[in-house]
């Protein structure tokens, strides 16, 4: 008789990939801020704790934004607090949707920050109550005051590729976006899919714009949803492309409040199963980042999405 033995990805190096890829993982912010239960401050700050212990450097904690408004991340002060120093050379990222937001962050004496903002008036007004424009004149001096004290700067932008309201999303439309954020000063751009419609020659056709525009593949980082399928191979045509920044989801976790078909986010183990195959270095332990999304999902009550989980955990 024999005994079934795991399965792991055999190392065959494929052609125009980078050599390494950094993982943005937004799984304690992102990945949580659509949960209907309420998740303890403890399990959460447990949860960034395992993720670094895997080797995940840059993970995003929390979002300073008003509890009425995403009840879930109402306990940000409570969080930091909880987790303290996490060493150096990581970098622990907050969102911040205005001047309120990071004055809180910096009294917490957060060094990373990120804005969110919509390529499309819809999800614009309805995610911040704002048209483009106003968000966008909001975010200047949130941009401005972060950098001047020395913080790193993201710019989310959401909507890239489709919007549930308005349907597509003309290329030119985010990049004009994308390039007022980017005048501000910040970092980091991550051009979001969030809800799922992108597919690869779309990816290629935006990140494309974007260098046209002076916004190269280096300062460019992308978030797909997996709606419909399609972002591991949206994520793996973007580092064809230049990308080298990639923001996922331990266990495929996530959603918007602000627009229900928005679903999971891609899958952290999904993306280093297929990295490590492909002999990308990413510095995260696979087996361990699987013990921490069964965990999570235990907490979570229900199965985490990610389909290398399922099959490394045993259902």
């Amino acid at each position: 008789m024999t005994t079934e033995s795991r399965q792991l990805p055999m190392t065959v190096p494929m052609p125009g990939l980078p050599d390494r890829v950094t993982i943005y993982e937004v799984g304690p912010r992102d990945g949580l801020q659509n949960e209907p239960t309420a998740v303890p401050v403890e399990v959460k700050a447990e949860f960034v704790r395992r993720l670094l212990d895997a080797g995940l450097d840059t993970v995003e904690l929390t979002s300073f934004v008003p509890q009425r408004w995403v009840p879930q991340l109402g306990d940000a002060e409570e969080l930091l607090d909880l987790l303290g120093p996490l060493g150096t050379g990581r970098q622990r990222p907050v969102l911040v949707p205005n001047e309120r937001g990071l004055d809180r962050a910096l009294d917490k004496g957060v060094n990373a920050v990120a804005v969110f903002a919509s390529a499309t008036e819809t999800f614009a007004r309805k995610n911040l109550n704002r048209s483009v424009g106003e968000s966008l004149e909001m975010f200047a001096p949130v941009v401005r005051r972060a950098l001047d004290g020395g913080a790193w700067v993201r710019a989310y932008v959401s909507m890239c590729f489709g919007d549930p309201w308005e349907g597509p999303v003309p290329v030119g439309q985010v990049v004009d976006v994308c390039s007022h954020l980017m005048d501000l000063g910040c970092d980091q751009l991550s051009i979001g899919d969030t809800i799922g419609v992108g597919t690869p020659g779309h990816v290629v056709r935006l990140v494309t714009a974007l260098d046209d525009a002076g916004i190269g593949p280096d300062q460019v980082a992308v978030h797909f949803h997996d709606t419909y399928g399609q972002a591991l191979a949206n994520t793996l045509t973007a580092l064809q492309h230049g990308v080298r920044v990639v923001d996922a989801a331990t266990g495929g976790l996530g959603g918007c409040p602000y627009a229900r078909s928005a679903t999971g986010n891609l899958a952290t183990e999904d993306l280093v199963w297929a990295l490590d195959g492909m002999g990308v270095e990413t510095g995260v332990d696979l087996d361990a980042l699987v013990s921490t999304s069964t965990w999570m999902a235990e907490q979570l009550g229900r199965p985490a999405p990610s389909r290398v989980v399922r099959a490394l955990a045993g259902g």
